[in-house]
């Protein structure tokens, strides 16, 4: 299949590992982006933004990159305690006093911030509504009790993460997390990403589709005992289609975005952090807060506040002191520092934890550290 877009010339492999994933039916339509040391040497796209094949994908298509959003909301967060506004080590009901309720007084931003806080669901009904409104999502884990003792484990907290981190942020800053992402990152940057899609955007949407395994980590939150993580409410791997879905604000899941923006951003961090953030304070963000297994995932993790970090079980390349983070289904951005890359990779086809998503993943970080 056709590979649109550029590279340079040390970079060829990317385009011929993107037209095998194509070629494969490994994806449907996706970008890859790479830039080093402030430059672009990798910018592709190919494939089709529906199911039907009646759309080409477009330099400007943008996708839901699930979790990927959540690496977008660690920076925000980073700038507000860099400012001043947010402290890692104090408890959240210093800036949102609701959330001492029933036993969360202690409860720090670290904690919510590498998946310890307890709250990876909750326990009382919610529909998805609740979630696009915000404050019912928001306010019912201000009054849930933990649902075990915070710090003593990592348990992702898929969803409530981004709603938990979120209100922290506006309660110092009194702008929703989407606004300050467009106002304080993505805007002075000129960046594609969004928290909340305007409807006159929507068009350049892509349609998500998803292979029958995608939601084996589902089955394993099922099977681990921690199925809080996606209940309360339920949001499937089509959810993102939905209109209601990608106009509101879910720092958690539902960034639209495309790959060359993410990787734009990352390469930015790989250089220092720009005007966005020094590197003392990149340094304090991805600074190691929790090593071991996550149960509800029965997999090791490495997490610092909210950047999952580079090992052995990441897909970030071979360096450990990478970071970024991944979504469902295959997408992920990641600054490698060492090698003074920003990466990205976005699709509309979700794979599971099968050996297609393992061979479509590979190619690409093969071509990419290949060539350097």
């Amino acid at each position: 299949m056709t590979v649109q877009g550029t590279t340079d010339p040390r970079f060829a492999a990317c385009r011929e590992a993107m037209a095998a994933n194509l070629a494969d039916g490994y994806d449907l339509g996706c970008s890859l982006a790479v830039v080093r040391d402030g430059e672009i040497v990798v910018d592709l796209w190919g494939g089709h933004a529906d199911a039907a094949k009646t759309r080409q994908w477009q330099d400007d298509t943008l996708v839901n990159i699930w979790s990927a959003t959540k690496g977008v909301m660690a920076l925000a967060i980073a700038m507000a305690v860099e400012r001043g506004q947010l402290d890692y080590s104090a408890p959240v009901a210093e800036v949102w006093p609701e959330f001492a309720a029933n036993g969360k007084e202690a409860i720090t931003l670290d904690l919510v911030m590498s998946h310890r806080a307890g709250l990876n669901g909750l326990d009382v009904a919610m529909d998805v509504q609740g979630v696009y409104d915000w404050f019912p999502y928001a306010d019912a884990f201000a009054a849930m009790a933990p649902l075990w003792e915070p710090g003593s484990r990592c348990v992702y907290h898929a969803m409530s993460y981004g709603h938990l981190a979120g209100e922290a942020l506006r309660r110092v800053d009194g702008r929703m997390p989407g606004l300050f992402v467009a106002e304080e990152i993505t805007g002075p940057l000129g960046l594609d990403i969004h928290i909340g899609l305007a409807q006159d955007q929507d068009h350049r949407a892509a349609e998500i589709t998803a292979s029958d395994d995608a939601g084996d980590w589902l089955a394993e939150l099922e099977r681990s005992g921690y199925r809080h993580a996606m209940h309360q409410p339920v949001v499937t791997a089509l959810t993102p289609n939905q209109r209601a879905w990608r106009a509101a604000q879910i720092p958690a899941g539902n960034g639209q975005a495309n790959a060359l923006s993410m990787a734009k951003l990352y390469g930015l961090l790989a250089t220092g952090g720009g005007d966005l953030i020094s590197p003392d304070g990149i340094k304090a963000a991805t600074a190691l807060r929790f090593e071991g297994m996550d149960p509800s995932l029965n997999a090791p993790t490495r997490f610092g506040a909210g950047y999952r970090l580079g090992g052995p079980e990441s897909q970030f390349g071979p360096n450990p002191r990478a970071f970024g983070h991944t979504g469902w289904g295959g997408a992920f951005a990641f600054t490698d520092p060492d090698a003074r890359l920003g990466v990205a990779y976005v699709m509309n086809r979700m794979l599971g934890y099968g050996d297609d998503a393992v061979t479509r993943h590979s190619r690409m970080i093969e071509a990419i550290y290949g060539a350097i």
